[in-house]
């Protein structure tokens, strides 16, 4: 029992709190001399630091020897491609810039200031380094070219963008275009060899069976040709020759054996025999023909335009050989990425299947190719993926090597995937169930977005490992931007200039790694919808 006296003061006085210090001084008192041994601690990691930074910065500029960078730097960019051509190269890298800009623009049309002061003066600076910075004065023209080209681009985004508010759903169409033109400019020749012609032909088939069907449907044409049992044979008939159509040029240039020829006529013959009483019942049979035949009618036209522009748009023919450099390594890079991310995203699903052949085939894909090595599978693409594919067929090298990367890769993402579908809870399938909503679009519109914006990380990881693995496609052949750096140093020139030569491609490497390690943080900024 606690007791007190009448002369006990019932207020305790207290000391005073003590007062808050802010600032860098108050910072490292805190933190780094708190102590006399952390001080001793710090003052000796200080001056390690000091000598290292001391000896960079006196190695960097008054023993190093730069030569071999400025005097390669073509070299470095392009690689052995043809110095009368690389015009090209500034063309594509105009057109990405563009299309870049343009996709700034849309995606900020609703900013009610497009440039800001700090925009402005990051372009301003970065303008008075590409004139001062002594690797980019040659090009500084061109490049600050380019900074205005994206500057303007821009400003045309987003007053288009106003415009037009459903113009941002086309984007991934719009940079496949891109993509598809900056191929053509790279290898040039005949436009009716390249990607470009199969997507214009693509688009131009789309358009015109869109205007075909709405014409059809306008006069009720298709609903009397899905009800009548003559127009039911006509789109049999105009199926089947439009296969034999398709395939006889197939088969000759594939070299298929006539055994296998007919194999595979008979089963397709049996298989849609089976499924058009199906299909005509819902109009699709119909639907698919007129489409077919819009496809072909589309490829006509761009065969026969490109046959009176010439075919090949001026731009000579250049071999795959030719290509090195930083424009082979991100063209490597760009192309597995785009590859490997919905090829990841379906053998995750897969691996979640209730079907058991499509959960053993995905399990037994990611499993086995996860367990060997890159340079194995890239060896392996170069010399047995021509075994799978009949005589005569011999895929270019860069075609094995962006194989590899890409069955590399795929499987990695799939468990990053995996792991950020394991993340949903299951309330949000069983919430889409209860609005009856069926399983494809509970995991389209629900599942999905959220289990990738949750993988955001580990997804963009793996994107920088596969850039950074482009180094090894040298030991294959390729002369990447590494492969072309090892060509470069063989040169008696310049022997011993190793640490300048691989300081450099370094920086490459990081600042490519950086833009997507940046890139990643910003998406999940503007996805963050916890905050």
């Amino acid at each position: 029992m606690t007791t007190t006296s009448p002369n006990t003061p019932l207020v305790v006085e207290s000391s005073p709190p003590p007062i808050a210090q802010s600032g860098p001084v108050a910072w490292l008192r805190k933190h780094l001399f708190n102590t006399w041994y952390n001080t001793l601690l710090t003052v000796i990691l200080a001056v390690v630091m000091l000598l290292a930074v001391w000896g960079m910065f006196n190695w960097a500029f008054r023993l190093a020897e730069w030569a071999v960078v400025p005097n390669n730097l073509a070299l470095f960019m392009s690689g052995r491609y043809p110095a009368a051509q690389r015009s090209r190269i500034w063309a594509m890298l105009g057109v990405n810039v563009a299309m870049a800009g343009v996709t700034w623009g849309l995606l900020a049309r609703n900013q009610a200031q497009l440039f800001g002061r700090s925009i402005l003066i990051g372009v301003g600076i970065l303008c008075a380094g590409l004139i001062i910075f002594p690797l980019t004065r040659p090009s500084a023209v061109a490049l600050i070219g380019m900074v205005v080209l994206t500057l303007a681009c821009a400003w045309g985004g987003k007053a288009l963008g106003q415009r037009k508010l459903n113009l941002t759903q086309f984007l991934s169409a719009a940079w496949f275009l891109v993509y598809s033109i900056s191929l053509l400019i790279l290898a040039g020749g005949d436009i009716r060899n390249s990607l470009l012609f199969l997507v214009a032909t693509i688009v131009l088939s789309i358009w015109l069976a869109s205007i075909v069907f709405n014409v059809l449907t306008k006069f009720s044409v298709v609903d009397a040709i899905s009800g009548n049992t003559v127009g039911i044979w006509a789109m049999r008939v105009l199926w089947f020759g439009g296969s034999l159509a398709l395939f006889l040029p197939v088969y000759g240039f594939l070299n298929v054996p006539l055994p296998l020829k007919i194999v595979t006529m008979v089963t397709y013959i049996a298989f849609v025999s089976l499924l058009v009483p199906i299909l005509a019942d819902r109009r699709t049979l119909t639907t698919f023909v007129v489409a077919a035949s819009m496809f072909g009618l589309g490829c006509f036209l761009i065969t026969v335009v490109a046959d009176l522009i010439g075919g090949t748009l001026g731009l000579q023919a250049i071999g795959t050989n030719n290509w090195g450099g930083l424009t082979l390594t991100l063209f490597l890079a760009i192309t597995g990425i785009a590859l490997c991310f919905p090829i990841g995203v379906l053998m995750a699903l897969g691996r979640r299947s209730n079907l058991p052949i499509i959960k053993g085939l995905s399990i037994a894909y990611i499993e086995l190719i996860r367990g060997v090595p890159l340079i194995s599978i890239l060896f392996m693409g170069q010399v047995m993926i021509p075994l799978f594919l009949p005589e005569g067929v011999r895929p270019d090298n860069i075609v094995r090597a962006i194989v590899g990367l890409t069955l590399f890769s795929s499987a990695y993402l799939a468990e990053n995937v995996r792991a950020g579908l394991q993340a949903i809870p299951r309330g949000q399938s069983e919430a889409a169930a209860s609005l009856g909503l069926n399983n494809p679009l509970t995991l389209s519109l629900i599942v999905l977005p959220q289990a990738l914006k949750t993988a955001i990380p580990a997804i963009v990881g793996q994107f920088i490992s596969l850039f950074q693995d482009t180094t090894l496609l040298g030991i294959v052949g390729l002369v990447e931007l590494l492969g072309i750096s090892n060509s470069i140093l063989a040169n008696p020139k310049y022997l011993g200039d190793y640490s300048e030569a691989y300081l450099f491609i370094a920086m490459l490497y990081w600042f490519f790694c950086y833009a997507m390690s940046l890139g990643s943080r910003r998406i999940e900024l503007a996805l963050n919808t916890e905050r």
